[in-house]
């Protein structure tokens, strides 16, 4: 009973900025579940390569849709490719995203607008576009990969951190408007994990410094986040709409 609760057979997943870190261990979860994958990033090699790990060992049926997330008629093409792959999307993952740091009396507004683009307003049209289908099924899972700096935030992160904390918003409202046909909508908002763009970022000490202030004194591995990714993907978490799961390592709690 409980594996069938978790079990994603006969279900397709689509997971934006799958070709890599969190997107891509979430992928290879949903896979795991039982879920044929789509994956979507810029980069047609990168997605190659990661699709055939998503999929290796687990019987199930892949593809990758090359696309910019920064192109807002790009993403409605997106939307529409993923549905025609494999005929319906039951589950979107909402994960990819960028940061583009500078202080508040130097943002450009080319990434101001950029952040925003790929942060927030790519993932309302994405799910805009695969609603309709999952609407005429009654059911969907849609979840927004928000963050920690959601909640909090560092010196250089105000246009990421104002992203990241208007996707709890959008995941509210979009949970109002889409329970009554059973789709539910949360968010997940990821602590220090170990990828690549957090690890462009940083310094040294400012990665120490992140581990010290985590109650486990670490930082997280992207297969550490796939537990709660299944949790709202699934059959287990159908009565889990409009909520934000922190899955930090104890971060914003020390």
């Amino acid at each position: 009973m409980l594996a069938q609760r978790f079990d994603l057979s006969g279900k397709v997943a689509l997971v934006t900025g799958g070709s890599k870190g969190l997107g891509k261990a979430m992928a290879r979860g949903l896979a795991e579940a039982g879920a044929d994958v789509v994956i979507t990033a810029r980069h047609e090699d990168e997605l190659q390569a990661a699709l055939k790990e998503i999929l290796d060992g687990t019987g199930r049926r892949g593809a990758y849709l090359v696309a910019d997330m920064a192109d807002r008629p790009a993403v409605e093409r997106l939307g529409k490719d993923a549905i025609a792959k494999f005929g319906r999307v039951d589950v979107l993952i909402n994960n990819a995203g960028t940061n583009r740091p500078e202080p508040i009396d130097q943002i450009q507004d080319a990434n101001w607008d950029a952040v925003l683009e790929i942060n927030l307003s790519s993932l309302m049209v994405l799910s805009r576009a695969v609603v309709p289908q999952m609407k005429e099924r009654r059911w969907g899972r849609i979840v927004h990969i928000s963050s920690i700096l959601g909640f909090l935030s560092k010196g250089g992160r105000a246009a990421y951190s104002t992203t990241k904390s208007a996707l709890l918003g959008l995941a509210r409202g979009m949970a109002i408007d889409l329970g009554p046909y059973a789709i539910t909508v949360n968010c997940i908002a990821p602590g220090p994990f170990l990828t690549d763009l957090p690890m462009s970022l940083l310094s040294e000490a400012e990665k120490q410094g992140f581990a010290d202030h985590t109650a486990l004194g670490r930082w997280g591995q992207p297969d550490e986040l796939v537990g709660a990714a299944l949790l709202l993907s699934t059959e287990a978490g159908r009565y889990i709409t409009g909520q934000t799961i922190v899955v930090d390592g104890g971060f914003i709690v020390k």
